[in-house]
């Protein structure tokens, strides 16, 4: 398998699962998602190995679609926290420099926690590079919980 692919537009149908993968707090409202909310939004697929060992084709959302279909998409950094606590933020630098893609699917079918699901936020273009150690894994974040905008 080729380590990385270029994101194309993927034809997959939306899902239909209305069952809560993620809570997005703005402030002190909150509102939880689902992967049907998730893939209102045009899905696209990558081709990759997970550094973490998972590989084949990932769909998802570009995570700035997402996130301004949310209102989330002002200047502030966002927090990230996955089932395990881990915590991450991202600042909008962050997104200007890299496409972030926010995964539901794994070849097809829903990401489960025991693939890094229900969402994982992955950096496509920097796939090989962060196998390799020459990148920053920081931003790929996988079991996302939250998201949060202070």
């Amino acid at each position: 398998m080729a380590q990385a692919s270029t994101p194309s537009p993927s034809e997959l149908a939306p899902s239909q699962d209305t069952t809560t993968v993620l809570t997005l707090h703005d402030g002190a409202q909150r509102q939880n998602v689902s992967r049907a909310d998730i893939e209102t939004l045009p899905l696209y697929e990558v081709t990759l190995n997970h550094f973490e060992g998972i590989k084949g084709r990932f769909t998802g959302v570009w995570l700035d679609d997402f996130l301004a279909e949310y209102g989330l998409d002002e200047p502030t950094p966002l927090r990230f926290i996955a089932h395990d606590d881990y915590t991450t933020f991202l600042s909008r630098e962050d997104r200007r420099e890299k496409r972030f893609l926010l995964a539901t699917r794994l070849d097809g079918e829903p990401l489960t926690l025991s693939e890094f699901g229900p969402t994982l936020l992955i950096v496509p273009e920097d796939a090989a590079a962060v196998e390799a150690g020459t990148a920053s894994m920081t931003h790929w974040v996988w079991s996302i919980r939250d998201i949060i905008a202070p």
